[in-house]
Parts: C-alpha cells; sequence; structure tokens
C-alpha cells in the first residue's frame, strides 16, 4: 500500500479523532487540524502551513449548533477556505462527510450540509462526499439537551452508526481519492456513496437503553416541532439500498462501553 499525506480538518471532534486513528494505522502521514492544533478553518489561521504537501483534505468539521443559516455560514466559509488554501498548496482531492438526507431535509442542520456538500462539489479541488447516518453518540447528545430525570424523545425511525465505522468509510474514500488513477470527480449519475448502522433502530428506544444507564426515564413522543420531523417519520433520512450497512448495532456499542 502506498503511503499519501492527508490533512484532517476538525481532528479533535468526534469524528475526527477516529479518522485520524484509521489513516495513522493505515501507514499513512496525516496533518490533524482544528483550533487545538493552530489551524482554524474559518479565519484560515494556519491553513497554509498545515496543509503544505498534502495528497488529500479531509473535512469533517462540524458546527456545535443545530441553527440552520448560522450551521450553513459555518460550512460555506469552510469549504471555501479548504479549497482554496488546498489549491494554492497543491493538494490533489477534498473528501468531506455529510448525512444522510441532507438532499431532502428543508430545515435545521440537516439542511444547512446541502450548503456543505455544494461548496464542495463547486470548489476549485475536485470533491468527494460521503453521507453518514447519525452516529451512536447523538442519543447522548438528546439527552444532554433535555435537563431532570425525564427526557423527552422522537420516536423516529434512524440506522445510528458508529463514528469509528464512518472514519472506516471514509478513509476508503479518501484511499481512493488519493490514487492518482482514479477520476477526478464522481460519475455525475452515480448516487452519493452512504454509510450507516446494521439495521433500523427506533431513536426513542436507543434513547431508552442509555436512559436506563443514567436513571434519565425516556418518554417517547411524535417530534413534532422538530425539522423536518414528517420526513424522519417517512423514513427520508434512512439509508438507501446503495448504502454500506457496517455495526454495531447501538446497543452492542453501548453494551461495549464502560459504565
Amino acid at each position: 500500500m502506498s503511503t499519501s499525506k492527508f490533512a484532517v480538518a476538525g481532528a479533535t471532534g468526534r469524528l475526527g479523532r477516529h479518522v485520524v486513528d484509521v489513516l495513522t494505522e493505515r501507514g499513512h502521514h496525516v496533518v490533524p487540524m482544528s483550533r487545538a492544533t493552530g489551524v482554524d478553518v474559518i479565519t484560515g489561521e494556519g491553513l497554509a502551513e498545515a496543509l503544505a504537501g498534502v495528497d488529500v483534505v479531509v473535512d469533517v468539521a462540524s458546527w456545535h449548533a443545530s441553527e440552520q443559516a448560522a450551521a450553513a455560514a459555518f460550512f460555506r466559509t469552510a469549504a471555501r477556505n479548504l479549497h482554496e488554501a488546498g489549491l494554492h498548496a497543491g493538494a490533489d482531492r477534498v473528501v468531506a462527510v455529510s448525512i444522510i438526507g441532507a438532499d431532502k431535509a428543508t430545515a435545521g442542520f440537516v439542511a444547512a450540509q446541502q450548503v456543505h456538500e455544494e461548496a464542495h462539489l463547486s470548489g476549485p479541488l475536485p470533491a468527494r462526499i460521503l453521507r453518514a447516518a447519525q452516529f451512536h453518540e447523538f442519543v447522548g447528545q438528546l439527552l444532554d439537551w433535555q435537563q431532570g430525570d425525564v427526557a423527552h424523545i422522537p420516536d423516529l425511525p434512524t440506522q445510528l452508526v458508529a463514528c469509528r465505522t464512518v472514519a472506516e468509510t471514509l478513509a476508503d474514500l479518501a484511499d481512493l481519492a488519493a490514487d492518482p488513477g482514479a477520476a477526478s470527480r464522481p460519475d455525475p449519475g452515480a448516487p452519493v456513496p452512504e454509510v450507516a448502522g446494521p439495521r433500523r433502530e427506533s431513536l426513542a428506544e436507543a434513547a431508552r437503553l442509555l436512559g436506563a444507564r443514567r436513571g434519565v426515564e425516556v418518554v417517547a413522543v411524535d417530534g413534532s416541532g422538530l425539522p423536518d420531523a414528517g420526513l424522519a417519520a417517512a423514513g427520508a433520512f434512512l439509508p438507501g439500498p446503495h448504502a454500506k450497512l457496517a455495526g454495531p448495532t447501538f446497543k452492542e456499542w453501548l453494551d461495549a462501553r464502560p459504565r
């Protein structure tokens, strides 16, 4: 296996840490990029230095809140800066992560991913997108957002996936992007690659499993008031038939974690 040099934006984040680990384990030279390492994808601070000699830029940087306009502005600026600095540094390609259903969403954080994808696909560097299902860790976030011993969680279908599984799939795409013989841009008629967990699950049921550990009672609700709750209930954010499905399930992942 040939060794390539990858820069990972968002390297200290929930997904980014796994991406760095997987690429490093595969023998690649990895440049972690985050504000903690002195690189800011919004201001551009440290980008030129970090991207020197890089073959592929992997973008897993994310916004910390769900408000659509702010998230869209973050993704648009980050993508533009990564492309401009990457082009100047001589990088070949960009690989970025998005969310399954981004093309169908009409509001909220998932809809902001439309801006994210378009900013990359219209940039000067060839770009590949991987859409992922919600991470297992998302369930804990839902519980964290609610105070007290009772949490109301939408009973919506999901196909939760482990961050490590997403990182491995993203690394596969990055390896392909680093291949000089690979097509510079994806076939316009090909579906966007997707990765999700091994089976369909209920978000509320997954929350109940975690809530039992935390001493939190989970009450299932219909999701009214959430962005695109109707679309979610109809399965719009579930993986398509071409998706890669891989474990562990949420319960398997939870059982493997220390109590």
